[in-house]
């Protein structure tokens, strides 16, 4: 969506909120021992707690309020009585609606110890992401994001899924355009004043090919080497990006 009004910014700002406070509450709650399905709850009861409500079931029909995803999970992941185990990785990925407007966001959170493969990849999404938005400017072709994206990783020693992008937000979960994590030339247009957007790295210890597991919702990589993923949703302007989604 664009920005029609100084009401409709009020409103995504508010639902980003809501979503940042429901994930930093399941990601204090992140321990070896708990259980993806537990984490869920946690959000749930958050966005109960503010009168809202998770967008994918209701929308795509998915199993549970959030996106839990371990390991070599990329996206999609279900939530389950799977318990954590210090040295994995767990993406929380969290979208919900209020009052007609949609945020969207997504944090890997280490558990326990991890190894350093492991720390260094969470750490190349979000730095990744840093780069994402500092081209995401109001007139710059949205490739550029995906360069910077793509150029970042790749320095790291690590590749983005380029089957998996971000995309644009705000009345309905994906909307144009899509924003991919790598150049792509036919990604040529323009970034407008207003425009909502997700940035969302998501990158692989390894090849960075994907597969769709037998649940049917779950993509993992294909060669079962750690995945991270980081994501704000954004409103572009003329200068730096304006986060809905942080702290």
């Amino acid at each position: 969506m664009s920005i029609q009004s100084a009401s409709e910014l009020e409103g995504l700002k508010r639902i980003g909120r809501i979503v940042r406070i429901a994930l930093d509450n399941m990601a204090r709650a992140v321990q070896p021992g708990v259980t993806t399905g537990e984490l869920t709850e946690i959000g749930a009861r958050t966005l109960s707690e503010y009168g809202t409500e998770s967008s994918p079931p209701k929308v795509y029909g998915f199993p549970g309020a959030v996106c839990i995803s371990v390991n070599d999970e990329a996206i999609h992941g279900i939530p389950s009585d799977r318990i954590l185990l210090s040295g994995d990785l767990v993406t929380l990925d969290l979208t919900a609606d209020k009052d007609g407007l949609v945020a969207d966001a997504a944090v890997t959170v280490r558990v326990g110890r991890v190894s350093g493969t492991a720390d260094a990849l969470v750490r190349c999404a979000e730095r990744a992401f840093r780069e994402g938005a500092q081209a995401a400017r109001a007139g710059n072709p949205v490739h550029e994001i995906g360069r910077a994206v793509e150029r970042e990783v790749l320095r790291s020693g690590f590749n983005v899924m380029k089957a998996l992008c971000g995309h644009g937000v705000g009345r309905a979960i994906h909307e144009a355009p899509t924003i991919p994590n790598y150049y792509d030339k036919r990604c040529g247009t323009h970034l407008t004043e207003g425009l909502v957007i997700t940035i969302e790295p998501i990158i692989a210890a390894g090849s960075g090919r994907e597969r769709l597991l037998n649940d049917g919702w779950t993509i993992s990589t294909a060669d079962g080497t750690l995945s991270a993923h980081y994501e704000h949703t954004m409103v572009i302007t003329k200068t730096e990006p304006l986060l809905l989604t942080t702290a």
